[in-house]
């Protein structure tokens, strides 16, 4: 954005990026009021743009009736006096360190500018006391800041201002509902089960249910057909709807490669089990795929340290996607991923040459290729996405996807985003990982206009 911003003012006046920001600003404003007769708005000024955005908007809802009160955000008093809104231009993008926000009476709404003061516009850490929003008016893109770390939990609901910056081609783009018709291929007239079949590896005795749910999670997103390899018990309730192949507890690895032959994308590891002879199969499954594949839970296991990690996957050739979770992160690489998600994303997924998809409230899926955008990023999760089942859910999505033909770095970005509109909408409270493939269901049926 600091490039855009340059390239920008060579096109425009500084002036007149502020004008259209504050603008914009105070149009936001009017809508939180719901009208301006009566109304007293505080508003809160920096030194810098953000400050200068910020003035121009308490000018225009002066000119518009409202009562407004405009303090320099280093002369603010500890507390603001009672108003119908608080608007935010003390710190911008640019702001690092620490600030103390100051109070404001309950209830009363804040409207952000640009993103909330002392939220840092990159990885989202709140140090001291930053402004919590009601709504966050950014400019042009979204900042990192307003999508991962702390930034959600302040920023509020965010809107997206055009004021005539061009973006050019990011490096981190997000993933919207409208994505989900540009990117699944339409079924064709003349497909069969085996235009987007799966192979799915999961589920030892005693963990039947996450190759259940993974093998579901395929199903609902429109996998053709899933072959299901599992060393789990024979009498399980397995899906009605997959075709079974029972794994020995050793050797299975030409087996399961075998019987997915004819499939167009794999996923192995959900339940399969981290003992010796287990963790020597999924590798040698890994190394010899020909297929797309999705590594998740047991099979990041089996990949060790990130050191060994590329040992095992120098020899593919096919697309491969990891999907590990903060724990299975911090496995591979020996720290956690941290607040900064898409930086964690970036750097594992550069340090083993594959596609990396790291789980959390904001998800991130970074190739390693020279790809623009590089990062892509899924907002869509709920809260109620962290119960038990629900990522083996997500990798037989992706699976299916793969399937169906889109390309393994969209793929993986687009399920974790179809994966978190399908959660959204279940009950807040209760849902369980089997909820999701029928919500799955609804939300690709709707998401053309023609259903």
């Amino acid at each position: 954005m600091g490039a855009a911003d340059a390239a920008a003012l060579v096109a425009a006046s500084h002036d007149t990026l502020v004008g259209r920001a504050g603008t914009a600003v105070a149009h936001a404003a009017l809508r939180m009021l719901e009208g301006a007769y009566g109304r007293h708005v505080v508003v809160v000024a920096g030194k810098g743009s953000n400050g200068a955005d910020a003035r121009v908007a308490a000018a225009f809802l002066a000119r518009r009736g409202v009562r407004v009160q405009l303090f320099a955000a280093a002369e603010t008093p500890p507390s603001l006096p009672a108003c119908d809104l608080v608007i935010d231009g003390a710190y911008g993008t640019g702001f690092r360190g620490t600030y103390e926000a100051p109070e404001v009476e309950p209830g009363t709404p804040v409207l952000a500018i640009d993103i909330p003061s002392g939220v840092d516009a990159d990885s989202g850490s709140a140090l001291g006391s930053p402004v919590r929003a009601t709504r966050t008016v950014t400019f042009a893109a979204y900042k990192p800041g307003l999508l991962q770390g702390d930034g959600p939990d302040y920023s509020g609901e965010v809107e997206v201002a055009d004021i005539g910056i061009a973006v050019g081609t990011p490096r981190t783009a997000l993933m919207e509902d409208a994505d989900i018709a540009r990117l699944l291929p339409v079924r064709v007239r003349q497909g069969h089960k085996w235009s987007a079949a799966v192979g799915v590896a999961a589920g030892s005795p005693g963990m039947e249910g996450s190759a259940v749910l993974c093998a579901r999670g395929a199903l609902a997103a429109g996998a053709g057909m899933v072959r299901l390899g599992s060393p789990g018990d024979p009498t399980a309730a397995w899906p009605t709807e997959a075709v079974r192949l029972h794994l020995p507890a050793t050797g299975w690895a030409p087996v399961f490669l075998g019987a997915i032959a004819k499939c167009r994308a794999a996923v192995i590891g959900p339940g399969l089990g981290t003992d010796d002879a287990t963790q020597k199969e999924i590798r040698a499954v890994i190394a010899a795929a020909d297929v797309p594949l999705v590594v998740d839970a047991d099979g990041l296991t089996a990949l060790g340290e990130s050191k060994a990690a590329r040992r095992v996957l120098a020899d593919r050739r096919a697309p491969t996607i990891l999907t590990p979770h903060d724990g299975e992160y911090r496995r591979l690489v020996g720290a956690p991923p941290g607040g900064d998600r898409i930086a964690a994303a970036r750097d594992l997924a550069g340090q083993l040459g594959v596609i990396v998809l790291v789980k959390g409230a904001l998800t991130a899926v970074a190739a390693p290729d020279d790809l623009d955008p590089d990062v892509l990023l899924s907002a869509a999760g709920v809260p109620a996405l962290a119960t038990a089942g629900t990522g083996d859910v997500l990798a037989g999505v992706i699976g299916a996807f793969l399937a169906r033909g889109v390309p393994a770095h969209a793929a993986a970005a687009l399920a974790a985003h179809v994966h978190g509109r399908a959660a959204a909408r279940g009950p807040r409270e209760g849902l369980v990982a089997g909820d999701l493939p029928a919500h799955l269901s609804d939300v690709l049926s709707g998401a053309r206009p023609d259903g």
